[in-house]
């Protein structure tokens, strides 16, 4: 039994990741373990809690993964802690649109059986707030309302005016929070700035916020209604499982490659979106995982045989990714052995010839360029073509999020195809790449990791001695 509590909001813009990540760094601080979790795909927040806690953030998300892997992914990375905190995304009720509950914030908290505190933005009301509540706690029956923190609270008069309201409402109050500048963080076209981008900043607004977390809650209340949650009966997820007897492992790696398979991973401020698990399917497939910094290291890691750039924001930092020309021409080089590369969405503009106007890597012979409008929302895809990921006709559940646009969209040989919101097909697969709009979580499919290593194991490709020499006529040199 791990304790859990659920952080939810009637919308969003109420304070879910203020009070979320005030509550997880209050509770490490004093002394308890906490697990860190997040409903849906977004990655940003989870890089905050991850700073709280000490521990990586992971989603929990019922479109991507399914309803049955939630309870186990939770327990896989609440295991041995004292405290799971969850933080919930949009209107508790919100899920994935025309989908009914599936994959809202409520939807996961009876998936994992735990109680749900309410985060209210009182800055507007006083006595109204009690049929907010009142609402939100008689609507699902199955959903266990478990407590409110009042968010934005002007003054000790309007605090007091607020509980009188909800003295009769059956909620309890659990704290009260009053507006606090030195705790927010900055936004921009995607959300929040990444922890990676402003991490002094962030770890002094992460303290801010455990301090009024500490001052305005009732931690001991909280504490006490997450240990009520009761026993979750199931195990947890393990990323080995299911691999099958030819997944490759520590004998097949040593055999065909002299030691485990190098498998870099771009990382640093501008490739700073992945999931946890990802990580630790490849390790548990036979590689070894080495992350490595797109704007600051000039080579690949030593040995490396596969390549995987996933999100972030190449379009706040493409003159600096185009300046480091001596990593565009390795990843090019590599892209041109054949070698298994998977750039999902940031990856995908990281590989074309331009982003913005500023030379990238090449690999792909497409444009990107910032667009007046967002992409967002889940997709069910379709593998169209065989690739170091999937086999045509693989299909797997994604989630787009950006505000650029890759002319042309689709190569000769498309990513997926796929039919939300209306029928298309997206991406790149030529050699050993795979590169597309489409963030996926390999936990639904394990095999996306077995057979991205694989690859490594028996293709040709590869670099020694950290990176290859610039090679005239071909990748980032072309792309001038």
């Amino acid at each position: 039994m791990v304790a859990r509590v659920v952080i939810a909001a009637p919308s969003s813009g109420s304070g879910k990741t203020t009070v979320a990540t005030g509550l997880m760094a209050a509770f490490t601080r004093a002394g308890l373990t906490v697990s860190p979790h997040k409903v849906g795909p977004d990655y940003i927040d989870p890089g905050y809690h991850a700073l709280a806690t000490g521990r990586p953030g992971r989603n929990l998300d019922a479109y991507l993964c399914g309803p049955d892997l939630v309870g186990p992914l939770f327990a896989h990375g609440a295991a041995g802690c004292d405290l799971a905190v969850v933080e919930g995304v949009m209107g508790l009720f919100d899920g994935a649109a025309g989908q009914g509950e599936l994959a809202s914030t409520a939807h996961v908290a009876k998936l994992l059986r735990a109680p749900v505190v309410l985060v209210v933005d009182a800055s507007s009301q006083s006595r109204s707030v009690a049929a907010l509540v009142h609402g939100f706690a008689s609507w699902d029956p199955e959903v266990r309302l478990g407590g409110v923190i009042l968010n934005k609270v002007g003054s000790d008069r309007h605090e007091e005016l607020l509980r009188e309201a909800l003295d009769s409402s059956g909620v309890p109050v659990l704290g009260a929070l009053r507006r606090a500048p030195q705790v927010r963080a900055p936004s921009r076209h995607l959300g929040l700035v990444p922890v990676a981008e402003r991490r002094a900043e962030a770890v002094d607004s992460v303290a801010a916020l455990a301090e009024q977390v500490r001052q305005g809650c009732d931690l001991e209340a909280v504490l006490a209604l997450a240990r009520g949650a009761g026993s979750w009966p199931g195990a947890p997820w393990e990323p080995g499982a299911g691999a099958g007897a030819d997944a490759p492992g520590d004998e097949a790696s040593a055999g065909a490659a002299g030691g485990r398979p190098v498998v870099a991973v771009a990382g640093g401020a501008a490739f700073s979106f992945s999931y946890a698990e990802h990580t630790e399917l490849l390790t548990a497939a036979g590689a070894e995982v080495v992350v490595f910094d797109p704007l600051h290291d000039e080579r690949l890691p030593a040995g490396t045989r596969g390549l995987v750039i996933g999100g972030g924001f190449p379009e706040v930092y493409a003159p600096e990714l185009s300046a480091n020309e001596p990593l565009r021409t390795a990843v090019a080089e590599l892209a041109a052995t054949g070698a298994p590369v998977a750039a999902e969405c940031a990856g995908l503009l990281y590989l074309a010839r331009e982003l913005d106007g500023k030379p990238m890597c090449g690999v792909l012979d497409a444009r990107a360029r910032m667009a007046e409008r967002l992409t967002l929302g889940y997709r069910d895809a379709v593998a169209v073509s065989d690739s170091v990921l999937a086999a045509a006709g693989t299909r797997m559940r994604g989630h787009e999020f950006h505000r650029t646009v890759v002319e042309p969209g689709a190569g000769p040989a498309p990513a997926w195809g796929l039919r939300t919101p209306e029928p298309r097909v997206e991406g790149f697969v030529q050699r050993g790449v795979h590169a597309s709009y489409l963030h996926t979580h390999w936990a639904a499919e394990p095999g996306v990791a077995r057979r991205f290593v694989e690859r490594c194991v028996g293709g040709a490709g590869g670099v020694t001695g950290g990176g290859a020499e610039a090679s005239a006529g071909t990748g980032a040199g072309a792309a001038r």
